[in-house]
């Protein structure tokens, strides 16, 4: 009888493990959460060591600005941008509109912004195509086009901007011929007046083409190029398109070669390899580069203060001379480049986000 009871005890244990006494688990702490606000915590700390250090900077700007109002003033030196709107006193020879001395010192500096965005911009369309070519024949299979393409890249690199706009300046201004015995291919007239060719005109809905001509003393008609344009243009482009290539070089070298093998065991010529699959992978590495030196071709600009070209700073150093208002006139310099260097990256940064690789 004994026995039975205990193997019904244990039957019981078995069928109902909670009937087991069972020791309860250990009681884990409690969190502590720490009060936003509060010193211990390392974002509010954060957040007020950087309204403190702009705070500093803020105070530091303003006292330096002030001492120089307060210097300036002392020494009877006028100062504000009232000036702008003064008449300008000269001419502008070339731009976008046409300029007379009657109109304001903010319609020349207008007029020196779009003659500087019209050299970048072209400059930068120029400096692509030319960068991208040299870069892909340096892998070409033609020695010598390789050998030219490094050379390009050697020499246009390796000699300073400023020498080659002076160098090309002094080519379109000694060494072409003279105004009234102009090379001549067809309706293009090349010369030292500089670069004449055929301009379409609007007329009632209908385009003309208003073409050059060889006049008694010069090329008249059509549209033209003056000679520091064609030469800040030219020396701008081949130099920087010297930098292009090594990115472009360099883009296509870090495509992996298995790429290619695959591409070679499809039965794609090497045009269309590079076409269709080096460049569309070369594309993620060569953009964020390609947007320094675009940033750099328009900085570079500024150099046309040496041939001649009435670009913003030509127009601004001018308008120093004249009205003695340096702070101002540097200050709306450095707003100038700071809008186009922001404005590229901007556009840069968006197509490199369009051409991202993106995780799945």
């Amino acid at each position: 009888m004994e026995q039975r009871r205990l193997d019904v005890r244990l039957s019981c244990a078995l069928i109902l493990p909670s009937a087991v006494p069972t020791s309860k688990p250990a009681s884990q702490p409690p969190k502590v959460t720490r009060r936003a606000w509060s010193w211990r915590s390392p974002a509010f700390r954060g957040l007020v060591y950087q309204v403190l250090a702009v705070a500093v900077l803020v105070a530091v700007v303003g006292f330096l600005v002030h001492n120089t109002l307060l210097n300036m003033r002392l020494r009877g030196i006028q100062s504000g941008f009232d000036f702008l709107w003064g008449p300008a006193g000269f001419d502008i020879g070339e731009g976008l509109f046409t300029f007379d001395s009657a109109q304001s010192y903010a319609m020349a500096l207008l007029a020196g912004l779009l003659n500087t965005l019209r050299v970048a911009l072209l400059g930068i369309v120029l400096t692509t195509v030319i960068g991208v070519w040299v870069g892909v024949g340096r892998f070409s299979r033609n020695a010598l086009l390789r050998g030219l393409c490094r050379a390009h890249v050697e020499f246009f690199r390796n000699v300073p901007v400023l020498l080659q706009l002076l160098m090309w300046y002094l080519v379109f201004t000694e060494v072409l011929p003279d105004a009234l015995e102009p090379w001549r291919w067809g309706s293009v007239f090349l010369s030292k007046g500089g670069l004449s060719f055929p301009s379409p005109v609007w007329s009632d809905g209908v385009v003309l083409w208003d073409v050059p001509f060889l006049g008694e003393f010069a090329v008249e008609g059509g549209a033209a190029l003056t000679p520091e344009f064609m030469a800040l243009l030219l020396g701008l482009t081949l130099y920087t398109s010297a930098f292009v290539a090594e990115v472009v070089r360099a883009g296509i070298a870090s495509v992996p070669a298995g790429q290619i093998e695959a591409a070679q065991a499809l039965g794609l010529s090497p045009r269309l390899q590079m076409r269709l699959v080096t460049l569309p992978q070369a594309l993620r590495v060569i953009i964020p580069p390609l947007t320094n030196q675009y940033l750099n071709l328009t900085k570079n600009s500024s150099l046309a203060v040496a041939i001649g070209y009435p670009d913003v700073v030509s127009i601004a150093n001018t308008a120093i001379n004249q009205t003695g208002r340096a702070v101002e006139c540097i200050a709306l310099i450095m707003l100038v480049y700071l809008f186009t260097s922001l404005s590229t990256s901007l556009c840069m940064n968006a197509y490199n986000a369009r051409n991202a690789l993106r995780e799945r």
